[in-house]
């Protein structure tokens, strides 16, 4: 593996600002080494910058075709030693935009390797820096439209290439052309990355020579941009706008016209497959993109098979979690289900429990409550057996009164005339032979009721003197 440089260095006011800046221009992060480097060329931040970036000498095959009889220009291209660029430096902005990166040769005549994309971490000062420099309008001039959607100024830039491209190129020669994306390049490496195929990359060079008989006679002959349309996903960029300029950096452009085939790698990087400089014929550049895609097609379609395990990998898991939630809902619907019986026989449990305790509760009550008037009412009879006091001797002012009650039991007993059928009443119900609260006490011959409106008379007054005999009468 060989690693390349260029670039050039900055300035600042005191130590921290250039040792910052030669960490944003250089890319080392290891703060120690920033700082010898810096002291080891008295804090001049051009020397300093310089010392590490301008050693970029690199021999690169302008295309990878091993031909078995190749022509005398193919020979030396493929001879031909990159020579670096004018001594002129183009300022601070060429120095941010040809960050260091790398270039891994290898495979069989390819020039194959991982191109970092450092150089995007100063995106916003490089369009700037162009700016400044000349190299970059933006596109218009003219305040956007609010109605318009707002795009990156990288794919305005792609679309502002593509726009100028087929109404400069291509006049008077085949409508066929390449299909170039409308958007940045970063975009386009990803779309190459799903669509798994290669990106074929034209740098544009207004001013060159080869320029305009390169695309017309090449890139828009109808073999070329047929088998470019089919097999690659193509992005184009003007190399005096801010991401042309950038990717002729990167990709180390030193002649045009200038194409080549990337892929996307891992850990932020791109994977320089060919780079093919100068001007060719549309058979020639066939025949190169086609070896590009014979050499690269197993690991084209190594990265298919891989996305297509990984999309049934995360098919068979979203199946399975599937599975597992529907099992798991299934589960849960059966435990609720199982707690909302478990929670209704126990309801019903205390529901149970709850009437059970209430009858022994009512049972208990209605126990203490009889036993309460049966005591009442004992004590009652005792009262009234008191108040009766000792039965009268025979005599003329005595009463013979005779109680028979349901059962047929008889009681007998004498009373003084004076006394009032209450006092019958009262000695009824000392008496057990009736346990019944609600009576009447009547004769039979003649039929007299003595109730509660006759209780106050006396026995004479009640007709029942000397003696009588009257029947209990239970009232329902």
């Amino acid at each position: 593996m060989e690693d390349i440089r260029a670039g050039g260095g900055g300035g600042g006011s005191d130590f921290e600002d250039k040792l910052a800046y030669f960490q944003a221009i250089t890319g080392l992060q290891d703060l120690d080494l920033c700082t010898e480097i810096l002291a080891a060329h008295d804090w001049d931040l051009n020397l300093a910058v310089s010392s590490i970036t301008s050693s970029s000498s690199s021999v690169i095959s302008d295309h990878p075709v091993s031909q078995p009889a190749p022509d005398a220009r193919l020979t030396d291209n493929r001879n031909h030693t990159l020579q670096p660029l004018p001594p002129a430096s183009p300022g601070i902005a060429w120095r941010i935009v040809t960050l260091p990166f790398y270039v891994i040769s290898g495979g069989i005549g390819l020039v194959s390797g991982a191109v970092g994309i450092a150089a995007w971490i100063a995106g916003g000062i490089v369009s700037k820096s162009l700016g400044v420099l000349g190299l970059y309008q933006p596109h218009g001039g003219f305040a956007r439209d609010p109605l318009v959607p707002e795009v990156s100024p990288a794919t305005a830039e792609a679309q502002a290439f593509l726009s100028d491209f087929q109404k400069e190129i291509g006049a008077g020669t085949s409508t066929m052309r390449p299909n170039f994306v409308a958007q940045g390049f970063m975009d386009a490496l990803q779309r190459s990355r799903q669509e798994f195929k290669l990106m074929f990359v034209y740098l544009h060079s207004p001013d060159h020579p080869d320029t305009l008989d390169f695309c017309n006679r090449c890139l828009c002959s109808e073999d070329l941009a047929q088998f470019v349309n089919e097999n690659f996903v193509s992005w184009g960029g003007n190399i005096k706008r801010a991401e042309g300029f950038k990717m002729s950096g990167s990709l180390k452009a030193s002649r045009y016209p200038f194409c080549a085939v990337v892929m996307a790698a891992t850990n932020q990087r791109i994977a320089l497959i060919c780079q093919i400089e100068g001007s060719k014929s549309p058979e020639e550049l066939v025949l190169i993109l086609q070896k590009v895609l014979e050499e690269s097609g197993s690991v084209l379609a190594a990265a298919r098979i891989e996305a297509e395990e990984r999309r049934n990998n995360i098919r068979l898991r979203e199946e399975q979690d599937a599975a597992y939630r529907a099992a798991l809902e299934a589960d849960q619907a059966r435990e609720q289900k199982k707690k909302a019986e478990q929670d209704q026989l126990a309801r019903e449990a205390a529901e149970a429990e709850r009437k059970c305790k209430e009858e022994e509760e009512a049972k208990a009550r209605a126990a203490r409550e009889a036993a309460e008037k049966e005591a009442d009412f004992i004590r009652k009879r005792q009262e009234k057996a008191m108040l009766l006091g000792s039965e009268p001797e025979k005599g003329p002012n005595v009463t013979q009164v005779v109680i028979r009650f349901p059962s047929g039991e008889r009681k007998e007993r004498r009373f003084h005339s004076s006394a009032t059928v209450k006092s019958v009443y009262d000695y009824v119900d000392t008496l057990e032979c009736l346990n019944a609260e609600n009576y009447r006490l009547i004769s039979n011959f003649p039929r007299v009721s003595y109730g509660e409106e006759k209780k106050s008379l006396s026995l004479i007054e009640a007709g029942l003197h000397p003696q009588s005999s009257l029947f209990v009468e239970v009232e329902s």
